[in-house]
């Protein structure tokens, strides 16, 4: 007769998923049938002490040894199909990237963001490197009021501060040209915007991928505009040469330019994308002489105050 045990273990094996590996289950342990604890039927005779009846003793269920081994079974087969599933299965809680820590480098740990005051003006100013960026900016500074920001000057100084835990850290992404945590970014800029006491900013250089544009509207403050600065590659690769020979940056040399060139285009340029098909993009050819890309810029400013 199958015992109870035996039963209970082929009735999970029919339940396992078809595509369970043979290991999984052989790793399930066996369960042995319970064993009679009398051998043979009783009767009430002398060996006996019960009298002088002579009906069969009743069968003894799971001995307190057995069920637990039963239990263990089932636990066993649970477990398998578990670390089975999830190996399979993308892990939406899994951290991957620079975001959790840099290799040898310090944890970001959680970095507070309070949202802007009412009332904020944000302008994400995108543009190649050597684009021109900064010297625009400059200028709407003295003209509209607006605090400049620039997103890699504020990493660059957080770099050279004295005990700051991501200073390593910071260097490293910017001399291979890559892109620093946005969590640290976002912080830096929400700490200057407090500084400032400002209400209208202008943040060069930033957002520089899509996470980073989504993260910052979210925790800071929607952007107005999106004013993006085009230029050639080739035009910008002589601009950075040439500041380069004065500039003392570590990442003004030749290797370092085209990895930002190739990060601009893989991860910065789908932002304007996104952004130009709501309507948020204001685009300034940099080609011409420095006044007249101001003059253009300017006219955008000047519509959006009247």
């Amino acid at each position: 007769m199958i015992s109870r045990a035996a039963s209970a273990r082929a009735a999970l094996l029919a339940r396992a998923p078809a595509r369970l590996p043979s290991a999984a289950l052989a790793a399930l342990p066996a369960v042995r049938a319970p064993q009679r604890l009398m051998s043979g039927p009783a009767h009430g005779g002398s060996g006996g002490s019960g009298g002088s009846g002579s009906g069969e003793q009743p069968k003894p269920g799971p001995s307190a040894l057995q069920l637990p081994l039963m239990l263990l079974a089932g636990a066993g087969l649970a477990s398998a199909v578990y670390y089975w599933w999830a190996a399979r299965s993308p892990s939406k809680n899994r951290t991957t990237g620079p975001e959790s820590a840099h290799e040898g480098g310090p944890t970001l740990g959680k970095l507070a963001i309070d949202p802007a005051e009412p009332g904020t003006t944000v302008v994400f100013v995108l543009g190649g490197p050597g684009a021109g960026k900064g010297t625009q900016c400059a200028r709407l500074v003295q003209d509209f009021g607006f605090v400049h920001l620039s997103a890699g000057d504020l990493l660059r100084e957080e770099r050279n501060r004295p005990g700051s835990p991501y200073g390593e850290l910071i260097n490293t992404y910017i001399k291979e040209g890559k892109i620093v945590p946005m969590e640290i970014t976002i912080a830096l800029l929400r700490i200057a915007m407090s500084k400032s006491g400002g209400k209208r900013f202008l943040v060069d250089g930033f957002p520089r991928q899509m996470d980073q544009a989504l993260k910052f509207e979210e925790l800071v403050c929607e952007s107005k505009i999106v004013l993006y600065f085009e230029c050639p590659e080739e035009e910008m690769l002589k601009r950075l040469l040439k500041r380069g020979e004065t500039s003392g940056r570590v990442d003004d040399n030749i290797e370092s330019i085209r990895k930002r060139f190739e990060t601009f285009r893989d991860t910065s340029y789908p932002v304007i994308e996104y952004y130009d098909k709501i309507g948020k993009v204001k685009k300034v050819s940099c080609l011409n002489p420095v006044d007249k890309v101001y003059a253009q810029t300017r006219r955008i400013f000047d519509e959006m105050f009247k």
